[in-house]
């Protein structure tokens, strides 16, 4: 049997080559693209439907339990998906009247809407009926959106009015304030890393910068209740974040979970007693002393997202207008701390641990 010609088989390479490389980008690309969900600010309209009496009285987080999920696309179709809900989450499992819930959709019936490419997600919720309690949800979503504006390096949230129909018919139906939370799996696919999971790690393993930069953030909006590097006893690391990384870069530590913040100042929230506060609105720096040498940078990236940020508390719907008024005054004194360079160092260099 006659060869091909040798240029022949060589361009037929060079093409499989190509082709491989451009289908490798755009997977990429893909990968890294916002999913729809995340892509509008706007609260969208829900319905969700589930055993509610049972959930709450038995709140299991082992065991799902049944229920529909219910929205209307942007074209005016209204979707139904079959979700299944349980409970989760640690302090406010047990201390709320109304416990977080997690949602898991069935990726086959949310390809193609606005939920494509989701699985398993968080739902943040009311702690209490008590109006403060849906200003609290609010506050911790502003919380997660200031975090959005400073870095890409963060969780994406979205807000949802949620009506709440009991299928047990022993509730009255509720209609809340609630936020779904990016699942660390879309993050790390959005950010082309993997989620690492260890029992603990090394401050000097994580991308300084990138850690100095949460540490800030994190005392802009008053909270202590973290550690980068390792978790609670019996949960692994970490406590309120999650490491991704490639394996030969530095590995990132990003943070969730923001209720026991000053910027929140959730009715149940308290300090640690061993970081002698007051209360969770008194500001303590908690970031590393080794990334000191980053702090000056990390401030200046938050100022010049100033404006933004007030904007966002501005903005945002549902907020009543004395906790916008709170919530301005409380950002409003990072701000003045951070522009008078004597307390930067007495307050936040000096308070490194």
């Amino acid at each position: 049997m006659p060869q091909e010609p040798v240029t022949v088989r060589r361009l037929l390479l060079k093409l499989t080559l190509i082709l491989t490389l451009f289908f490798s980008v755009a997977s990429a690309q893909d990968a890294t693209q916002p999913d729809p969900l995340f892509q509008d600010n706007m609260a969208l309209a829900v319905t969700i439907t589930a055993p509610l009496t049972t959930l709450v009285r038995e709140r299991s987080k082992d065991d799902y339990l049944q229920g529909l999920f219910e929205f209307t696309e942007a074209d005016g179709s209204l979707v139904k998906l079959d979700i299944e809900i349980r409970t989760r989450g640690h302090f406010r499992h047990a201390s709320c009247d109304f416990p977080p819930l997690s949602l898991n959709f069935k990726r086959k019936q949310v390809s193609g809407t606005l939920f494509d490419q989701q699985n398993k997600m968080k739902l943040v919720v009311h702690c209490d009926n008590h109006v403060r309690y849906e200003q609290n949800v609010l506050r911790e979503f502003l919380a997660y959106r200031i975090h959005n504006a400073i870095t890409d390096l963060s969780f994406r949230v979205r807000l949802l009015r949620v009506t709440y129909v009991d299928s047990e018919g022993r509730r009255d139906d509720q209609v809340r304030y609630a936020y779904l939370i990016e699942h660390k799996n879309r993050l790390a696919a959005r950010l082309g890393l993997d989620v690492i999971e260890l029992e603990r790690t090394k401050v000097s393993s994580i991308q300084g910068d990138q850690l100095n930069l949460t540490s800030v953030f994190q005392y802009l909006i008053g909270n202590t209740d973290f550690s980068p590097i390792a978790g609670a006893p019996g949960r692994g690391c970490c406590h309120n974040y999650v490491l991704f990384g490639n394996n030969v870069d530095p590995l990132l530590s990003i943070p969730y979970d923001f209720d026991q913040s000053g910027f929140v100042d959730a009715p149940y929230a308290s300090p640690n007693a061993a970081l002698s506060i007051r209360n969770v609105r008194q500001r303590l720096y908690r970031g590393r002393c080794v990334n000191n040498e980053h702090i000056d940078v990390s401030i200046r990236m938050i100022s010049d997202r100033r404006d933004k940020i007030l904007a966002l508390v501005e903005n945002q719907e549902g907020l009543d207008a004395r906790t916008q008024k709170k919530l301005l005054r409380y950002i409003d004194k990072y701000f003045d701390l951070v522009e008078a360079p004597k307390k930067v160092e007495r307050y936040i260099n000096k308070k490194c641990v």
